[in-house]
């Protein structure tokens, strides 16, 4: 299948090439005719196989179609988004592929001056992609009327919910005609999900692709057991032995993450952190750096795991394992993108064998326990060692 037979306009088809993508993946595939019959739609994928481009695609054709009959400039299509950067990212898309088509589009999040999203939103757009937070700041100033929305996308749902932006949604839902296109995507869905397309979706055409709830079959994960203090010595060790010159490492906290970061620059690793309390700026200062490679290590909090597209990550490093296990299916999906293969690295502290189980049930898969030699846990509770490195280790390096 190419994307010549999904439906998709002259002008889409043409960025597409240009973009360098002649196939479809399978959520595209599905999605993209979905979207364009204008029915509502509720759609699950592996994280990196191409969920953005899956609602960006067909909305571009359907706003522009729409556009051609309309005397006066008006949003007629919303996205809301968790975070700061998957807003940049699907702004981005939106701009990517509507590059041949006379749209306007901007992005509203918070971390960024209100007076350049005012006087955007007062020159006239067709697309918003916004945070929930941000755009209910601009709804309250009168800044943004929302009553023309045609088509209604809630990205990354499950993270939305999440965060707490369900009574945002609602508040938001209001604003908009009740009679328009709802779409919902979502690397997981859940109950919560679930509740969330009951309450605004209309008899909404079902696409689970490739295992809802999975890793990406690129990732080749495995772990490590070692000592919850003995952690920055392992990772430090890590980088520096097998010469990783870019990898993405989580943390639980906003301060570990900064605590992390410091501690690796004092070991010679050139690296920064990224999270909630960093200004839109910082964040988007350190994640350049990052893909330029002149940082090799980007420390990040779960505010990374929904957004970040950074090509050919090889590595990412669970440094502490997250409470929810979604979160860690987002977290490893920032590597394998594309059909690129990647590495996901956990570190298991005592404390953490539940939820290192409790993951292994979301991806429905085994993840090989490890332990390095010379970070031997001091509880001896712990597997058979599998040599400096291990199996994993060996893998890596004959893909080189």
């Amino acid at each position: 299948m190419s994307f010549d037979s999904l439906g998709l306009s002259a002008d889409i088809l043409r960025a597409v090439k240009q973009e360098g993508y002649d196939t479809p993946t399978e959520i595209q595939s599905q999605a993209i005719p979905a979207v364009l019959a204008g029915g509502d739609v509720m759609a699950s994928a592996q994280t990196g196989t191409g969920k953005t481009a899956a609602f960006t695609l067909p909305m571009l054709q359907r706003v522009n179609d729409g556009a051609e009959l309309q005397s006066k400039r008006r949003i007629r299509a919303l996205v809301l988004t968790p975070t700061r950067e998957l807003a940049a990212q699907v702004g981005k898309s939106v701009t990517t592929y509507g590059r041949h088509m006379p749209l306007r589009c901007t992005e509203i999040y918070g971390g960024a001056p209100m007076g350049k999203q005012t006087a955007a939103l007062r020159r006239g757009v067709d697309i918003v992609v916004a945070t929930p937070g941000r755009l209910i700041d601009h709804m309250e100033r009168g800044n943004v009327d929302l009553r023309g929305v045609d088509i209604l996308v809630l990205d990354e749902a499950d993270r939305m919910l999440d965060m707490g932006f369900k009574p945002a949604i609602e508040q938001i839902a209001k604003a908009l005609r009740p009679h328009r296109q709802t779409l919902l995507f979502s690397a997981t869905f859940s109950g919560a999900v679930a509740g969330l397309a009951r309450r605004f979706l209309d008899e909404p055409q079902v696409i689970e692709s490739s295992g809802t709830n999975s890793a990406a079959s690129a990732v080749e994960q495995a772990a490590y057991l070692v000592d919850s203090n003995r952690k920055r010595e392992l990772l430090t060790h890590l980088i520096d032995s097998r010469d990783w010159r870019q990898v993405l490492v989580f943390t639980k906290t906003k301060r570990g993450a900064d605590r992390l970061a410091e501690e690796l620059e004092r070991d010679g690793i050139k690296a920064q952190s990224i999270h909630g309390d960093k200004s839109q700026g910082q964040r988007g200062r350190a994640l350049n750096a990052f893909k330029k490679r002149s940082v090799r290590a980007l420390v990040a909090t779960d505010v990374a795991a929904r957004g970040l597209d950074i090509s050919g990550l090889p590595n990412v490093v669970n440094y502490d394992l997250p409470n929810n296990p979604d979160d860690y299916v987002h977290r490893i999906g920032r590597t394998g993108r594309g059909g690129d293969n990647g590495f996901a690295w956990s570190f298991v502290g005592s404390n953490e064998r539940r939820q290192l189980q409790a993951i292994q049930r979301t991806v429905k898969a085994s993840i090989p326990l490890e332990v390095m030699d010379g970070f031997e846990p001091s509880n001896r509770q712990r597997r058979q060692p599998a040599g400096r490195g291990g199996a994993a280790r060996q893998r890596q390096g004959a893909r080189r």
